[in-house]
């Protein structure tokens, strides 16, 4: 396959002058991808990874689950209703608000501590994903500590469609659709469908999902604007947790105490974007995204119901001038977000409001042709209006800010080769339940703040790529729920959220390709994490469901012009189970998991087998610490899936 340069949107800051600038403009050519700026290849200070349609299709994957598994250091985790990821050494609990979640630059994060529900975006509508493995407080501010996923869905760039229908494993069945087409000259249209079913591996965890998407856009050369709807229904039943006897006995088992339990969610998206060039170096862009969310719920023989909605505005500035060195990028721009929660669970009534605004500036300067410097800062103050039967029955107004400051440089000295350095502070608000939730005579929790150095080395050429990273992740007043923290006044169970002692990651990454041979292309990837308290009664101990070592391997082959051969290798390293920061239990073993998928094209058809869990290795895929008794949820065993297309 070899490699591409794929370009990667810079993270760009902001200078307090401007060098002169040349008259002649930039005739590179840009794309907006992770970054909030139009930028060229190798032009980001930080650790990249995009994975292609090209790789997707190659993997045979059927989930966007399975094609993150693995990639850029991403830790997933998966108590049988949904994954978690986690990026640079966050365990489940903490996964979902330290990892920012992105569709095409809206943010998915929610703003209750649910995850961001991937299984809602098909694989027929993503033409790649971006990672960015570490933060980015000053371009995504809140949430953006651990790393960015921004997973770009396909344009109507172009006329056609695709039909694809696929059967597997445990009764799984799916079909997906999406088609494209030109209106006007200037106007263009896609629209994508999916339903999935499956009874999945274990008892009691059946999934009925379905979703649709319309976007419509207008493109003149000075002026783009789209306007997109989406709408998503996905019920799951909850198979719930297993001892360990009962997870060596049958790991496929449910418990008997949570048969009949299941979570179901609609989100209905609404999102329009215009930009428009009114200069020469400038332009205005603004996005305007909307979201509504309705879970029902039975946990434990109990029902419940949890609503929750966000309304974004997202203005910015975009300046792109050219200099004696090069290019020079300004960014100015402001993320205002309102989102509501209602809750109404057992033992829990409550109503909050979260109102967040923040404003921030970048500009990557040229200091030669060969060398830029990235510099910027971001502010953010965030209001909480929290009503809680229990805890706030009068209710309470919270208010906290805090800021993240940026200094990276990228220097270039070949075509295909870079080498950066980047410091940056990081920063995350509590959540509106996590703040509903405190222990007597606390508050509210102050913001959780950040500082992250790191660097790497590039090398990209025909036939090989090389990265390397190192990175340092210091983190203080880290939000966290702690089961023997005092229980709030009227509170439903024990513990409590809390700001934990002070923490640090330090580790590192390496990835390498190397097309052997026309058509025949391997590499492996390598990621270790070294996170540990550094205060408190657990110092120097690890933090809990962080494997200290990942990694993966993986080869395609073309057989020839219509057959394709994948296989690749996952492995992750030994961890504590999540809550046993005291480390006090064994370690739980590491595994490796193997996938291997045939592919099969010629004119429109394509076909492809995946295996994925080749060889039906029993695994946690989620682990929880209790002095009670700990409780396991299974990974999948070896899961079969047959999928036909046909593009017109």
């Amino acid at each position: 396959m070899g490699f591409k340069l794929t370009s990667l949107a810079v993270l760009c800051a902001t200078a307090t002058s401007l060098p002169v600038l040349a008259d002649t403009q930039t005739t590179d050519e840009q794309m907006v991808v992770i970054g909030r700026q139009l930028e060229t290849p190798l032009d980001l200070a930080a650790n990249v990874t995009v994975i292609d349609a090209s790789e997707i299709a190659a993997s045979g994957a059927t989930k966007l689950t399975d094609v993150l598994r693995g990639r850029a250091g991403i830790q997933i985790s998966d108590s049988n209703t949904g994954a978690v990821f986690a990026m640079r050494g966050f365990n489940s609990g903490t996964a979902a608000n330290n990892t920012l979640i992105l569709l095409d630059g809206r943010r998915l994060n929610n703003i209750d501590i649910a995850a961001a529900s991937i299984s809602a975006i098909p694989l027929n509508q993503v033409e790649r994903v971006e990672i960015l493995s570490g933060s980015a407080g000053v371009l995504y501010g809140d949430q953006a500590v651990g790393g960015v996923i921004n997973i770009i869905t396909k344009a109507p760039n172009a006329a056609g469609g695709n039909v694809t229908l696929s059967a597997g494993s445990h009764d799984t069945y799916e079909a997906r659709a999406d088609v494209a087409g030109q209106i006007t000259d200037e106007w263009r249209y896609f629209a994508a469908a999916d339903y999935n079913e499956s009874d999945n591996y274990r008892r009691n965890n059946a999934n009925e999902t379905g979703s649709v998407m319309a976007r419509v856009q207008y493109d003149d050369g000075k002026r783009q604007f789209f306007v997109e709807g989406s709408y998503y229904d996905n019920k799951r039943e909850n198979p719930g947790s297993l001892t360990w006897e009962q997870f060596q006995a049958d790991p496929r088992q449910a418990s008997s105490f949570q048969l009949g339990d299941y979570i179901h969610e609609t989100t209905d998206a609404w999102r329009t974007h215009l930009q428009q060039q009114v200069s020469e170096h400038w332009s205005l862009a603004g996005d305007l995204n909307y979201s509504d969310s309705s879970v029902s719920s039975v946990s434990w023989g109990s029902p419940g119901k949890n609503t929750r909605s966000l309304l974004e505005f997202n203005p910015k500035a975009l300046g792109k001038y050219q200099t004696d060195n090069g290019p020079l990028s300004v960014v100015l721009g402001a993320d205002l977000h309102r989102g509501k929660a209602d809750f109404d669970l057992s033992g829990t009534d409550r109503n909050n409001t979260q109102t967040l605004a923040s404003v921030y500036l970048q500009q990557t300067v040229p200091l030669s042709k060969t060398l830029e410097y990235v510099i910027g800062g971001r502010y953010s103050h965030v209001k909480d209006e929290l009503e809680d039967a229990a805890v706030y029955p009068e209710g309470v107004d919270l208010d906290e800010h805090a800021h993240a400051l940026e200094l990276g440089f990228n220097y270039r000295p070949v075509a295909g080769q870079r080498f950066y350095v980047r410091a940056d502070q990081n920063f995350r608000f509590a959540k509106v339940d996590e703040q509903a939730y405190t222990s007597p005579g606390v508050m509210g929790l102050k913001p959780q703040k950040g500082d992250s150095i790191e660097a790497g080395w590039d090398l990209v050429a025909n036939q090989y790529q090389l990265k390397l990273s190192l990175y340092r992740l210091a983190l203080k007043d880290e939000i966290v729920f702690d089961g023997s923290a005092p229980t709030p006044v009227g509170g439903a169970f024990a513990g409590a959220n809390i700001n934990a002692d002070e923490s640090r990651r330090v580790g590192g990454s390496v990835t390498a390709d190397w097309q052997v041979l026309s058509g025949w292309d391997v590499g492996a990837e390598y990621n270790y994490i070294d996170a540990e308290f550094t205060n408190g009664e657990n110092d120097g101990k690890a933090l809990s469901w962080v494997s200290k070592h990942s990694g993966r391997i993986y080869s395609s082959y073309d057989l020839n012009d219509v057959w394709q051969f994948y296989a690749e290798g996952q492995y992750q390293g030994k961890r504590y189970l999540e809550g046993d920061n005291a480390n006090i239990d064994d370690k739980i073993d590491d595994y490796w998991l193997a996938n291997v998928a045939i592919n099969y094209r010629r004119d429109n058809w394509q076909a492809s087998v995946r295996a994925d869990n080749l060889f039906d290795k029993e695994y946690a895929s989620a682990g929880f610490y209790s002095s009670w008794g700990n409780s396991y949820y299974s990974g999948a065993g070896r899961e079969l899936r047959l999928s036909v297309s046909y593009h017109f």
